[in-house]
């Protein structure tokens, strides 16, 4: 099969495109008016923080958080304050394009509708496959899973929510029969003892964290952390677990055995509502014996003890898991071993009590709802023959799939070895996300056919389809998504479609039409594909499961709503055949001790950037990946701080400057995911994770990738200050983010460099010391200001970077100050930027709490602003007032 040519012509794959239907795409939501606000949600994590969104011109809007909004209550986090600076058009795919010529939809559509044909009628359905996204909204993914599903016939369809929750989606099914989040943010007030495990909530959730700081003092609400790393977030906790990486199978399991020998268990509540399978009790205790549980988890025995006396003595426990639970090859277990305590204890279905898988993603819920994931159907349908028979009756299904299809990691080797032939990629990014990613990037170049449908042109996966089909990004499509508490709420349009851009579920149902499914894909509006979805969660439920939407009256006004209600299991029956919950035997994980890597996100940036990468303010915090090393494991392999390091694994390598903390356990280190080919030559992490997987969800074990470090010896280092962004060489080692007006690049090699393929054209003004092997260039306009400037060095110092990238706002440019990197009068050296919001860096703060005598944040708050905003800061300004926590403060050094 060969990439379709824009025409269509000569591809023998036996469709005529003449007698395909035009296309019929749907008039799109009037967006409100300029100076109007419009309710929508957070296009980021899986809270789903509702904001109040006001156009004030073309591809600009002011951004507040919703106060009447149940998730966020009118806070927003730094991602979403500053949404606004990532609504433009740079970057954007306006256009469909075949073969890399812009074409007509009527063309596009056509190819990928054949495309799908041809490749089915060859091979059957199982060589096509989709990989979506918890960018999708639900209409998206409906439109999507059903066309997959219930009409061409294989459940080849998954996401990279595969890559965030699949293992709590999978220990809800096994405990309570239906992936069911039992629990809702209002817990959180109510707990008095709350555990955060594998979870940096301060950075990665932290609306969430905003409520557990107000519970905390409020109520007294204890906090204990169990996470590897000394995160912020752990920083801040009553008790940090510095846990061994998968030792939390082990922890929990202990903690349930202790709390039995404590008779602390509700012997009632297990049994009248939960079924304990037979030896459940004896095979729990013999891998933690004979000093087990301290090897397996690393933790001292007062810790030990610590923890399970404040599990005992506080029964409205809330126990918040994510990303570092569930990204495990044992991260099912991981689930089931928090679950089958809470179950044991009785502390689920009641008020600040039970376990609370917090997911990544803005829809990774939604997804879950309607069957996004190769494993499930729909509308939390399995596929038993009754389930499928369901289904298939609802859909009027024409070839319903007869088994689950391909894990995300299963379906990109099928893809290399050549079983998939057609690939259709939507909203996301796996050549950069998925484990092994150079080993995914090979294997979709290999691919016969290619789809992306995306919103931004030459993201590192787009440069490898075949055809490309604009999508409509957030602040342009309309539509639901489901966040971590099961609450429903609308996204709306902000503004008209950047060029030809479509609704993702528009595009789908338009192939559909075209590969004779009208029938099935016959929606005239978003609203009627929510309809239907929501209709068959009530129509294909006999009233065993918890998932039924009701029926809106009015799509358009539509407000949050929360299927399941705050408690779905408070009348303690759950969706098993006999509506009890199940213990579930589990065993904890014995792992090779060797170097580990851990992955993660930053504060202020989102998967592979391609939102977040165009705000300045978001750039600053972290603005580029570095690999946090303890300061032993640094010395042992010859690494000095803001040097440079390798990692290698089985599956590849990549390249980072170093970070050296005591934060980090010794043995393991940690970057981030978020950086790719657009934005940086190395700092790749996922090219050194490996493929293992969680043999009963499929999700891949990110947090635990054996590894080798190395130091990686550069000749020179500098970086440069420029308002156009130049061509850079993957022969060096470069990033580049964002400036208010330019670009700051970061850059170090070896042998020589080529300054001339760096710089701009203009006046060019040049220093060198031979003695410390330093060198200064700088490019002035016509007009005097500055267009550039490049700082090299061999041996010695660099300027600070905060006062020259500055000097791209002036109107002139003074070559004496350019060259020493600094004004003739002496600015305050801010430090490494804390608070986004009103530019606050480490520096200042610590003056000022010097000087002023400040002792809380909200002191500092009142001198300086920091963390009266967004409040995504606030754990880094406590940590700073604290003598005690200082050291534990993770300064990346600017």
């Amino acid at each position: 099969m060969t990439s379709p040519s824009p025409s269509g012509e000569g591809l023998g794959w036996g469709v005529s495109l003449t007698t395909l239907s035009p296309s019929r795409q749907p008039p799109p939501p009037a967006p409100p008016l300029k100076g109007r606000g419009a309710k929508t949600t957070c296009p980021y994590c899986g809270v789903g923080c509702g904001i109040i969104a006001t156009p004030t011109g073309e591809r600009k809007v002011e951004i507040k958080g919703d106060p009447d909004h149940p998730a966020n209550r009118g806070k927003l986090c730094s991602k979403g304050t500053h949404l606004g600076e990532t609504v433009g058009l740079e970057g954007r795919l306006l256009h469909p394009e075949v073969g890399g010529a812009r074409v007509s939809w009527d063309e596009a559509l056509d190819a990928v509708a054949v495309g799908l044909r041809e490749a089915i009628n060859s091979y059957g359905p199982e060589s096509v496959a989709i990989y979506g996204s918890g960018q999708l909204l639900t209409e998206d993914y409906y439109a999507a899973n059903k066309l997959m599903k219930g009409y061409i016939g294989t459940a080849n369809i998954d996401t990279n929510s595969r890559l965030c929750m699949a293992s709590a989606v999978v220990a809800h099914n096994r405990a309570f029969g239906e992936d069911v989040v039992p629990v809702s943010y209002d817990d959180i007030d109510a707990a008095d003892l709350i555990i955060l495990v594998g979870s940096n909530t301060a950075w990665c959730h932290p609306i969430i964290w905003q409520r557990i700081e107000a519970a905390r003092a409020a109520n007294g609400a204890k906090l204990v952390v169990i996470d590897p790393r000394r995160t912020e977030t752990a920083a801040g906790a009553d008790l940090h677990l510095a846990i061994a990486p998968d030792g939390d199978t082990a922890l929990f399991n202990a903690a349930l055995l202790e709390m039995r020998k404590r008779g602390l268990l509700d012997e009632t509540y297990l049994a009248q509502h939960v079924a304990t399978p037979d030896g459940f009790w004896d095979d729990l205790a013999p891998p933690l014996q004979g000093g087990g549980l301290e090897s397996l988890t690393g933790l001292s025995a007062t810790d030990l003890t610590t923890f399970f006396d404040l599990i005992a003595t506080h029964p409205r426990t809330l126990t918040l898991f994510s990303m570092g639970a569930n990204q495990s090859v044992g991260g099912v277990d991981k689930g089931n071993a928090i679950i089958n305590l809470h179950l044991a204890m009785g502390r689920i279905g009641k008020p600040g009590a039970g376990p609370f898988s917090i997911t990544g993603q803005p829809n990774a819920m939604g997804g879950r709802e309607v069957g996004g994931l190769a494993t499930t159907l729909a509308v939390h349908l399995g596929f038993s023959d009754e389930d499928r028979a369901t289904a298939q009756s609802f859909w009027n299904s024409p070839n319903i799939a007869p088994k689950p299809g391909l894990k995300a990691v299963d379906l990109f080797r099928a893809v290399d070895s050549g079983q998939i032939k057609v690939l259709w990629i939507m909203a996301t990014n796996p050549a950069v996300s998925m484990p092994d990613a150079g080993f995914v990037r090979a294997a979709i170049a290999k691919c016969p056919l290619v789809i992306v449908s995306d919103i931004i042109a030459d993201t590192d996966t787009a440069k490898l389809a075949h055809i490309k089909l604009p999508a409509m990004g957030w602040g342009e499509k309309d539509g639901t998504v489901t966040n971590s508490e099961r609450v429903i709420s609308r996204q709306r349009a902000l503004f008209a479609a950047a060029g030809e851009a479509r609704a993702d579920w528009a595009i789908i149902a338009e192939v559909a039409r075209r590969m004779g499914f009208a029938d099935g894909f016959n929606w005239a509006s978003n609203a009627e594909v929510f309809s239907e979805y929501a209709a068959m969660t009530r129509a294909c439920n006999t009233g065993k499961r918890a998932l039924i939407v009701p029926a809106t009256d009015d799509y358009e006004t539509m407000q949050p709503v929360q299927w399941g209600g705050a408690s779905p299991f408070k009348k303690d029956r759950y969706s098993t055949p006999d509506g009890k919950a199940r213990l579930v035997p589990v065993l904890p994980l014995r792992l090779p001790k060797t170097p580990t890597l851990n992955t993660g996100r930053y504060r202020d940036q989102w998967h592979t950037m391609t939102r977040t990468g165009l705000s300045p303010r978001l750039s600053q915090h972290r603005p580029e990946p570095l690999l946090e090393v303890h300061p032993e494991d640094a010395a042992s392999h010859g690494l000095f701080d803001r040097g440079f390091a390798q990692v290698d694994s089985t599956a590849g390598k990549s390249r980072f400057r170093v970070h050296i903390t005591d934060t980090q356990r010794l043995g393991e280190f940690f970057a981030p995911m978020h950086w790719t080919d657009q934005l940086s030559s190395e700092g790749r992490s996922n090219r050194a994770v490996t493929t293992q997987v969680d043999p009963h969800s499929g999700q891949p074990g990110f947090k635990n990738s054996a590894v080798r470090l190395s130091a990686y010896p550069t000749d020179w280092r500098g970086f440069l200050v420029t308002r156009e962004r130049p061509t850079l060489s993957d022969d060096i080692f470069w990033t580049a983010s964002r400036l208010p007006d330019g670009w700051l690049i970061e850059l170090a090699g070896q042998g020589a460099i080529d300054t001339a393929a760096l710089l701009p054209r203009g006046e060019l003004l040049e220093a060198f010391d031979k003695a410390r092997g330093t060198r200064r260039l700088a490019v002035r306009a016509e007009d005097g200001s500055l267009a550039a400037a490049l700082f090299l060095t061999r041996s010695g110092t660099l300027p600070e970077r905060g006062w020259i990238a500055g000097q791209l706002s002036a109107d002139q440019a003074s070559a004496p100050e350019l060259l020493a990197g600094r004004p003739v009068t002496p600015t305050p050296d801010r430090g490494p930027i804390i608070c986004v919001c009103f530019d606050v860096g480490t520096k200042t703060i610590l003056a000022a709490v010097a000087d002023q005598r400040l002792t809380s944040v909200e002191a500092v708050g009142t001198a300086l602003n920091a963390g009266t905003n967004c409040g995504s800061c606030r754990p880094a300004i406590r940590a700073l007032l604290d003598p005690t926590k200082l050291a534990q403060l993770d300064r990346a050094i600017a």
